[in-house]
């Protein structure tokens, strides 16, 4: 680990997220999907995981104060395919790239 690069996290470390049992309630099943999303891209950003796990603890009961406490990271991803472009093989070629906030 001593050549490894440090990376920042997207959040601070001191967290402000508790159960919130008096907020009000969203949908679960649309922020389970989000944190879904988000966990599948934990595979290739590191950087997210500290935050996505923190939001992930209150998947059971989500409120308004787990949707937004940390609404300014935008998520933007981008991918491209190039069907058949190979000229020795004729495979295709794809690739993509997921964005969050300003990173």
């Amino acid at each position: 680990m001593e050549t490894c690069d440090p990376v920042g996290t997207p959040m601070e470390i001191k967290y402000k997220l508790d159960l919130d049992q008096h907020g009000s309630p969203v949908d679960a099943t649309k922020y389970r999907s989000m944190i879904g999303t988000l966990m599948y891209l934990t595979s290739s950003r590191p950087d997210i995981v500290y935050a996505t796990c923190l939001c992930a603890r209150y998947q059971a009961n989500p409120t308004e104060k787990h949707l937004k406490e940390d609404s300014g990271f935008e998520l933007t991803g981008f991918s491209d395919a190039d069907y058949a472009r190979c000229k020795d093989t004729f495979k295709s070629t794809s690739g993509g790239a997921q964005f969050l906030g300003k990173s």
